[in-house]
């Protein structure tokens, strides 16, 4: 046998092993036998370079170092979960379900895990890329890191080489977290909270190689894209299965609504025996000919449905409740409480969100209260256990002055929360506005975290977000953990971050309710700083997404000479507050007013999103789903036959790429 072919034979005996462990679960050597075959298989490679193959099992142990995780769309978007609480509402659930089908209806339940959704694309059978959810439209590619977790296949034998997506849940089992934090508890490192969260995090690891030495697992639920005979959820499940795919066995088919909820009963009793935490069910309705008439609401899928199990709870006493101030002012009550198991966790604190809800659970110092995990995961008091209040225990009143200025707070019509109105020195706002200003989707700038930016803060270095631009080398070096090249690389990183466009300088600054989106359209309505600043209330509801709260919140950041202020020194630093340098931004025409389009598929001459950067530029407006109201449906190739199908019930026109190019004047 020549060495290529031991190579080979080597990858595919061990790619079978992994298969076995982490798949199956079922090992039929032992770890000590995977290693020596692994450590072989990594001499030879060592040894014949020519032989490199980025999917041999010797190289999931990472090595790629990830700077800035790039944002992409997802060829098809992943929906939320309508969730129910209640068999009740399960019952009203199936009721609409028989309006719209009028077949007998069967359901595929399935287990809700409790991890990070994921979206895995292949492309002829190779894993092209690994996204993270995001908004659902667009995420975060994590492809190095996702490369590391054994049981994500990185070739499969699909029916077809078509491109294809498939999504699940990256988790970490219970035992796995717990091995975890006994090596951090060894180190002397912090632990980890909760499975789930250390699951997320992980996948945004810089270092693929950490990301390796992590417990992690990618359980997957659902095909899309793929137009292979699949007539059912079962028949998808199986199909996962059958091309390596790690699916639980413990999803079943359930003939009506009565075994549905026998299949809630049994897991809401034996769900801590699973080695994974799960939060609940997901019931699908079976056919996917049924799923296709039922369709999606604007954010989740008609022919699904989320039972969530009941929170844990547990009691404990309240000690003390202690402010916190936020970026925007917004001051957020938090209860200490005794230390008390709850799932797993010891929960030391809990959100009281703001004064009304204080007000409705009648809170007093000293009460035993309940304490559930709002979705397992953040703390909050549900009630108060008023029989065994103290006598002389006195309510908790919610404070008047801010607890880091002492400014007196202020609550404005409408809104539950109080804001500390001192802005401009207010330490924790000071600090939190220029955490933003650094943020990814923001500026971007590398190697300032939070810590360094509240050490600036604390001693004077910078007082405003504009302040970062007069930085210099000798200013920083003196802070703690702070050496001559990690003080050159902020400084630099600091200056790089004038290239970013318009509309994320517009997002960085922080003005209250405007988010990223929002920025987005109002650069592109308003191409100018100086056009948004003069825009009348009016001007600015007309914009697409823009509300009255919006507008308000505009006018009022304006209406302070010192907002302006800022905005001029970031100006004079190179910030960019014009349009000019992102023509695809710009308004070119209106011929597309008053027309929506949806864009599926691939195309031929440009990516999909420079097709919806031009749709915007001339005027058109972009939808996710397909309904009575789109006016066009832009097809390019592997456009989904479901949406194809839809399109042609409800009688959309369906366009190609060069029809639509001859509806705006400057074909590209």
């Amino acid at each position: 046998m020549s060495v290529e072919d031991k190579i080979k034979a080597l990858r595919a005996e061990l790619t079978e092993h992994n298969h076995r462990y982490y798949v199956l679960d079922e090992p039929v050597i032992s770890d000590y036998e995977f290693d020596q075959l692994l450590n072989h298989l990594h001499e030879l490679e060592q040894a014949n370079p020519q032989f490199y193959d980025p999917n041999s099992p010797t190289q999931r142990v990472g090595g790629a170092v990830t700077k800035n995780f790039i944002t992409v769309q997802h060829d098809h978007r992943m929906y939320s979960l309508d969730n129910s609480y209640s068999k009740e509402d399960l019952l009203d659930w199936e009721a609409r379900l028989k309006k719209v089908v009028q077949e007998p209806l069967s359901f595929m339940c399935e287990l809700k895990y409790d991890g990070a959704s994921i979206s895995l694309t292949y492309q002829e059978g190779q894993l092209l890329r690994a996204v993270t959810r995001g908004d659902g439209i667009q995420g975060d590619e994590v492809t190095a890191n996702i490369r590391t977790i054994k049981s994500v296949p990185l070739q499969v034998s699909a029916p077809s080489n078509e491109r294809f997506d498939i999504r699940g849940e990256i988790i970490m089992t219970k035992s796995g977290f717990a091995a975890l934090n006994e090596k951090r508890r060894a180190l002397g490192e912090e632990e980890f909270k909760n499975p789930r969260n250390t699951a997320s995090g992980s996948l945004k690891l810089q270092d693929s190689t950490e990301v390796a030495k992590r417990p992690l697992s990618c359980l997957l639920y659902s095909i899309q894209g793929a137009n292979w005979p699949i007539d059912t959820q079962e028949d998808m499940l199986q199909q996962a299965r059958n091309m390596g795919f790690k699916v639980p066995k413990e999803a079943r088919l359930a003939k009506n609504i009565d075994q549905v909820m026998q299949f809630i009963d049994y897991w809401d009793t034996h769900r801590h025996e699973l080695p994974y935490e799960i939060d609940g069910v997901v019931v699908k309705v079976n056919e996917l000919s049924h799923q296709e008439m039922l369709g999606y609401t604007a954010k989740a899928p008609r022919w699904a449905m989320a039972y969530k199990y009941k929170a844990e709870e547990a009691t404990t006493l309240l000690n003390q409740v202690v402010y916190q101030v936020g970026r925007t002012g917004a001051v957020t009550p938090v209860a200490e409480l005794e230390p008390v198991d709850l799932a797993g966790t010891v929960v030391k604190r809990a959100s009281l969100h703001n004064a009304d809800q204080i007000e409705k659970l009648d809170l007093h110092f000293g009460d035993t209260v309940v304490v559930e995990k709002g979705g397992e995961i953040i703390p909050k008091i549900t009630d108060v256990k008023i029989g065994l209040r103290p006598k002389d225990a006195l309510p908790v009143g919610f404070i008047e002055r801010c607890p880091e200025c002492s400014s007196t707070l202020v609550r404005l019509e409408g809104e539950a929360q109080h804001y500390c109105p001192n802005e401009q020195n207010c330490p924790p706002q000071i600090s939190g506005r220029i955490q933003h200003f650094i943020s990814r989707k923001a500026m971007d700038i590398d190697g300032l975290g939070e810590e360094t930016v509240n050490l600036m803060v604390k001693q004077g270095l910078i007082k405003d977000f504009a302040d970062l631009f007069t930085l210099k080398v000798e200013d920083i070096i003196p802070l703690e953990r702070m050496g001559e090249k990690s003080a050159q690389n902020l400084v630099k990183g600091v200056q790089e971050s004038v290239r970013q466009p318009y509309h994320k300088v517009l997002f960085a600054l922080g003005i209250r309710h405007v988010g990223e989106t929002v920025a987005q359209k109002l650069a592109q309505a308003f191409p100018k700083i100086e056009l948004l600043r003069r825009a009348s209330e009016a001007e600015l509801v007309a914009v697409d997404d823009i509300g009255l709260k919006i507008a308000q919140s505009l006018i009022n950041y304006f209406d302070h000479d010192e907002n302006w202020n800022r905005i001029e020194r970031l100006r004079a630093y190179g910030c960019q507050f014009e349009a000019e340098n992102e023509p695809e931004q710009l308004l070119q025409s209106h011929a597309l007013e008053g027309l929506s389009f949806v864009v599926s598929g691939v195309f031929q001459r440009l990516s999909r999103e420079e097709i919806k950067s031009l749709i915007l530029a001339h005027s058109g407006k972009i939808v996710g789903s397909i309904s009575g109201k789109t006016s066009y449906v832009l097809a390019g190739d592997q456009m989904g036959p479901s949406k194809r199908q839809k399109a042609e019930t409800l009688g959309i026109p369906i366009i190609s790429e060069e029809e639509f190019f001859k509806m705006i004047p400057s074909n590209p």
